[in-house]
């Protein structure tokens, strides 16, 4: 009994030298760190790989309601491609575009990548949030210094709110059929 005491103190004190030399190590790094002599903290986040496909394209896909967007990014003029056509012609209400074009004024990428994708499912609302969603993804997968600025965006959380389902003995999910009392 004795003996693990005693051990179990030697161990305390030894935990508590291994503290205290990691302390006086982090404050002696924090101190040359002010004083100019590190140019930078050691602890950085590891950069995510560039991912691109034989063709130096990006791939992503995104989603939003019951919208599904496949989308390649690429560098170039800044000419938005939807299922074949131009966006002025598939999303002709400037506030589509202005969701779409969001995540290159986030970036500071107006005019610098071509996108081209295809979209399915949904309606024209849906579909430009799957398409701003996958672009946001593309763009990470190509430069990945920019996802951080994009997540802090939240552009890069796939937005979950879809149509509730119809439940039976109802009108639609929740409405009740029209009462009648006669």
């Amino acid at each position: 009994m004795s003996d693990n005491r005693q051990s179990l103190s030697d161990l305390g004190a030894a935990l508590n030298q291994q503290r205290e030399a990691a302390q006086a190590d982090s404050d002696t790094r924090a101190d040359a760190y002010l004083a100019g002599e590190l140019n930078e903290p050691t602890q950085t986040a590891p950069l995510r790989a560039q991912e691109l496909d034989k063709q130096g394209r990006a791939y992503a896909t995104g989603r939003r309601k019951d919208a599904v967007a496949r989308v390649w990014l690429k560098p170039g003029t800044g000419k938005i491609t939807i299922n074949g056509r131009d966006q002025e012609i598939y999303f002709a209400r400037p506030t589509l575009r202005l969701v779409i074009n969001q995540v290159f004024g986030i970036t500071e990428r107006e005019g610098q990548y071509d996108v081209v994708c295809t979209v399915k499912g949904g309606g024209l609302s849906g579909q430009a949030g799957a398409v701003k969603h996958g672009i946001s993804q593309a763009l990470t997968k190509y430069e990945p210094a920019l996802r951080t600025p994009v997540k802090r965006a939240g552009f890069l959380t796939r937005d979950s709110r879809t149509v509730e389902r119809k439940k039976y003995g109802r009108a639609k999910a929740r409405r009740s059929f029209q009462f009648s009392k006669r």
